[in-house]
């Protein structure tokens, strides 16, 4: 993921923070050090939270490991200020699945409650509790007794907090789990979205009636998160029958990797095709983007080569692969266009416009569904 560097591997899941992540850690300082807590308030609070963010880790590591245990490949955990984001090769398929790995993370967090009020428990003789009242006075010091409470309390918050049965909350998922297992998939998705945006439309009401802004900002995201849940599904339901064959464009326009940019210019105006597979003597070795040629443009001006400005890393996908996870790729890796590769021989290309012709066309008429795949079916790329 872009603007993201790794600190550490577990169980082959690489551990990264995004680098807009040390504004969290400033935004700690700044608020923790307010008023008469000064320099001590604001290193409690950026000790406060990286210790909170740890337990983050291990709360996505939950939903990672169990995960990887119903044989679901895991790419990475990204940090992030506002939490962290573990990428799954692809949704558990059975509810039963998406159940225990969305219930993980929060078990995590209830299992750090208890470890906490357990050592607290054994470690009374040295005086060392929860001082929950410290909080609440705000005399934040770094002590064992206020570190501790301040962790017993947010982990405590992050285990409720994200039990709330709205998207996209691991709640969300949940509540989907329970209820596909007692009816179909999407109408189960299309039932948790709703309940989750009117959560999030009372949550918001409450927080704008009652001064509450964060409450209205936390009412916005889970708003757009259900809304984003309910149309990844929708898209799921229409494209993953389809494979990438029904779909690609097989005529594209190449460039050769000794062509200036004026060429790849020309090609875009006479052909409205924008982005471009570099290939020699019939094999790709390069993409140029949309994105790429105008940076390039702007920066290098048009004799450049494309040989200097094409991507040499990309991903590729096979004719027979899943519209959906093509889509996917594409919209992971932040690309309009991607090749389509048949036993190491490049046969096209696939761009997201090609996509949306296809699922706008089926979600008004499903019934083409059949007729497109009868028609296209027995052809080879």
């Amino acid at each position: 993921m872009g603007g993201s560097f790794k600190i550490a591997t577990v169980r082959g899941i690489d551990i990264k923070i995004h680098v807009t992540f040390f504004l969290i850690l400033i935004y700690a300082a700044v608020v923790f050090g307010s008023g008469s807590r000064g320099f001590n308030g604001a290193i409690f609070g950026v000790v406060a939270t990286l210790m909170l963010f740890g337990c983050v880790v291990l709360h996505e590591l939950g939903h990672s490991l169990v995960a990887q245990r119903f044989g679901i490949p895991v790419r990475d955990i990204t940090l992030w200020p506002i939490g962290g984001v573990a990428r799954l090769e692809r949704m558990p398929e059975k509810p039963s699945q998406e159940f225990w790995v969305a219930i993980a993370g929060p078990a995590v967090n209830v299992v750090i409650v208890a470890v906490i009020f357990v050592a607290v428990r054994a470690l009374s003789s040295l005086q060392i509790g929860l001082d929950i009242s410290a909080l609440e006075r705000g005399m934040l010091r770094l002590e064992p007794a206020i570190l501790l409470a301040y962790l017993f309390s947010t982990n405590l918050f992050l285990a409720l907090f994200n039990l709330i049965p709205a998207f996209p909350m691991d709640g969300g998922r949940i509540l989907r789990a329970l209820l596909a297992s007692r009816m179909a998939y999407t109408r189960a998705t299309a039932i948790a979205v709703a309940i989750g945006q009117n959560l999030a439309l009372l949550a918001g009401l409450y927080g704008f009636l009652t001064g509450q802004l964060n409450l209205v900002v936390i009412a916005i995201f889970v708003f757009m998160g259900a809304g984003s849940e309910g149309q990844m599904v929708q898209v799921k339901n229409v494209l993953e029958d389809l494979t990438v064959r029904q779909a690609f464009t097989r005529k594209t326009e190449a460039l050769d990797p000794d062509d200036r940019l004026t060429r790849a210019v020309d090609l875009t105006l006479g052909s409205f095709q924008s982005d471009f597979p570099v290939c020699r003597s019939g094999e790709l070795v390069g993409m140029l983007t949309k994105t790429d040629l105008i940076s390039a443009l702007q920066n290098r001006g048009s004799n450049a080569f494309v040989v200097s400005v094409m991507r040499k890393q990309f991903p590729t996908i096979g004719p027979g692969d899943s519209l959906f996870r093509a889509q996917q790729l594409m919209v992971e890796n932040r690309i309009e266009a991607i090749p389509v590769m048949d036993a190491g021989r490049f046969q096209g290309l696939l761009t997201l416009q090609d996509v949306d012709e296809v699922f706008r066309l089926l979600s008004v008429s499903p019934q083409l569904l059949q007729a497109r795949k009868g028609s296209m079916g027995g052809q080879t790329a």
